[in-house]
């Protein structure tokens, strides 16, 4: 009888590039900048990409766009949201007992890159230079303060970017 060997290794290269960007623009605004400096055709995706923490859990908004000719996948995903929660404080007895308070939680989605507030994943992209010149056409739009490649192979929690 053959004995078949899968090495670990082959499931887990890194077949996608990220950008991450920092901007205080909205990300429907965003996808429409984008659309109009890259040839491509981002869209709201009703896949969402949703995150499980103790506290709750929330859903980072995602615009997905599929070049069949080439097929490259894009994405653009929000890094920031919040977890609310309901509090009642019901050891207090006094006039304020009643309330309930709503405590926001900031959640990321990748937490080591706390100040991005979006990646632009690209999969199956095969030139680098073409994530350089991807790179260059982000930082020139207007709201957009600054867009760089992120080192894929440093991330720790890049399963949050499977999906």
């Amino acid at each position: 009888m053959a004995i078949h060997k899968l090495e670990l290794g082959e499931f887990d290269e890194i077949d996608y590039h990220l950008i991450a960007i920092h901007t205080s623009l909205e990300d429907y605004r965003l996808a429409y900048f984008i659309n109009q400096k890259i040839p491509i055709n981002l869209g709201k995706n009703s896949n969402e990409i949703q995150i499980n923490i103790k506290e709750g859990e929330t859903k980072f908004s995602r615009f997905y766009y599929f070049d069949k000719e080439k097929g490259i996948s894009w994405n653009l995903i929000q890094n920031k949201n919040e977890v609310i929660q309901q509090k009642n404080d019901k050891r207090q007895n006094n006039l304020f007992s009643n309330i309930s308070l709503e405590v926001a939680t900031k959640v990321y989605l990748l937490p080591e890159l706390k100040k991005v507030d979006y990646f632009l994943k690209i999969e199956n992209l095969e030139d680098e230079l073409n994530v350089t010149d991807i790179q260059v056409l982000l930082n020139t739009i207007d709201g957009i303060s600054t867009a760089y490649r992120v080192e894929t192979n440093k991330i720790k929690s890049k399963n949050n970017l499977i999906f």
